[in-house]
């Protein structure tokens, strides 16, 4: 069996002989993967999947069985088994999407079932703008393209209740101002500035289209600033009907911006780094999404890292991860770390798993670290973490300078809006977007990187349950 490394887990190849089935199908694991099946001729197209059982699912597609004569076989075409392990759905998505878009090109997004997502697209090169939604933002007006939204349809409600805050036209023809148009019913009942028959000049209208772009690119909170602060000068004038109609305005503002989720961006600007479980128990599996394409994954290695009740394994979630960092040992201290480990495991009957063990050593040196002026644990993860941002972010020399061909751009936007838009209980992992100053939230990730190992972690049946299932057992016999 061969391998090759790549971003991620090593791509494993295995040969495959259609007169000896088992003996390549023996060698696979029985673990989730993507995989791609090569026939004798190079030029052949290859099957490509995902499967969460790969030996299983390649044993029903290359294995013959009399019992079910009408399954797929493929043994009789197939020379050669590539795959790689994967420690989610995402990651599996986003491998098929790279593997099936060398072999088809753009009809990879026929064959993956993926749907552009919707924008809501502000039309700043018009004279007179407008916002219009659309399925195909360009990349050239990508400051002015606004999401990605679940549907077409929440763009649209988003979109409409938008507008009603606002004077902006609706109409979709090309305006040349005259005074004799008859105008349209926004204008009558007075949502609109009239620029067809000039009910406004030119510098109001291009005010108000500034006013929409500023509350499209901050998700409503261009205006909600303005509106809460006149809302505490009414108060403190004491002009408290003004303060109350002003209030109003304020929820309903609200209700508007929890039509799009923190998801909703300028396309240009859109960036988010994403957590899954990892193929590998002692690491989890970074993603970027910046500048239109998903990158990644990088790994973050949870190895002496370590987290509350790991018996357990589900508590304390929401506390900061830490790590030990090395301490040079001094001469008798190799034996003693036998002696300290065990005595460790006897107080407290923890043992490693997955996430490293603390002996007493340790325990020791973590609580001296600042006396010896080793740095601080925590400030070790920061550094793990900011060192795989970077090199996701390009910095490094990965090859993520140039900008995504479109085909690239609009499925990682697809596959991003489908995993975001999932209904939470469903969603597995966890995503974090930069604040407004475009800093990463290294604890908060830190912290989302201790729960999605703690879920990792084999559950631990506590001594007295054991001894009860052991008990019922042996009375059952």
């Amino acid at each position: 069996m061969e391998q090759s490394e790549t971003c991620g887990s090593p791509i494993n190849s295995v040969a495959f002989d259609p007169a000896d089935p088992k003996a390549a199908l023996a060698q696979l694991p029985q673990r989730p993967a993507v995989f791609a099946l090569y026939g004798a001729d190079a030029k052949d197209e290859p099957y490509v999947g995902r499967t969460p059982n790969l030996r299983g699912r390649l044993e029903r597609l290359l294995q013959p069985s009399a019992k079910h004569p009408r399954r797929l076989q493929l043994a009789g075409r197939v020379r050669r088994i590539a795959y790689r392990l994967t420690g989610s759905e995402f990651e599996s998505l986003l491998l098929q999407f790279e593997i099936l878009q060398g072999v088809y090109g753009a009809k990879v997004l026929e064959r993956m079932h993926l749907r552009a997502p919707a924008f809501i697209r502000y039309l700043g090169g018009n004279p007179y703008p407008r916002i219009t939604v659309t399925n195909k933002p360009s990349q050239r007006e990508a400051d002015w393209a606004y999401g990605p939204f679940g549907s077409r349809a929440a763009a649209e409600r988003f979109a409409d209740e938008a507008l009603k805050l606002f004077l902006l036209r609706r109409c979709t023809d090309d305006l040349a101002p005259d005074p004799g148009h008859p105008g349209c019913v926004y204008s009558e009942m007075k949502m609109c500035l009239a620029p067809c028959y000039r009910g406004c000049t030119d510098q109001r209208y291009a005010e108000e289209s500034a006013a929409v772009q500023d509350f499209l690119a901050t998700r409503g909170e261009s205006k909600l600033v303005v509106l809460r602060g006149e809302r505490e000068a009414a108060s403190a004038e004491l002009e408290f009907e003004k303060a109350a109609a002003l209030h109003a305005q304020v929820q309903k503002v609200e209700t508007v911006r929890a039509l799009a989720p923190e998801l909703v961006q300028p396309m240009s600007r859109l960036r988010a780094v994403i957590l899954q479980a990892s193929a590998s128990l002692d690491e989890v599996a970074v993603f970027l999404f910046q500048d239109g394409r998903l990158r990644g994954p990088a790994v973050f290695s949870t190895l002496g890292m370590r987290i509350q009740n790991e018996q357990s394994g589900s508590s304390s979630l929401f506390a900061q991860p830490l790590a030990l960092e090395a301490v040079p040992e001094k001469a008798g201290d190799r034996d003693q770390g036998s002696a300290d480990e065990k005595t460790v495991v006897e107080k407290t009957g923890i043992r490693e798993q997955g996430l490293g063990i603390s002996t007493a050593s340790e325990i020791d040196a973590g609580s001296t670290a600042s006396a010896r002026g080793v740095r601080p644990a925590r400030g070790m993860l920061e550094a793990r973490l900011e060192d795989v941002l970077i090199q996701l972010e390009g910095r490094t020399g990965t090859p993520y300078a140039a900008a995504p061909p479109a085909v690239v751009r609009q499925g990682h936007l697809a596959l991003l809006k489908r995993w975001y838009y999932r209904p939470e209980v469903k969603r597995v992992g966890e995503v974090f977007f930069p604040d407004a100053g475009g800093h990463w939230p290294v604890k908060a990730i830190l912290r989302g990187v201790g729960r999605i190992a703690a879920q990792a972690l084999p559950i631990r049946i506590p001594v007295a349950t054991e001894n009860l299932i052991e008990n019922g057992a042996k009375e059952d016999r």
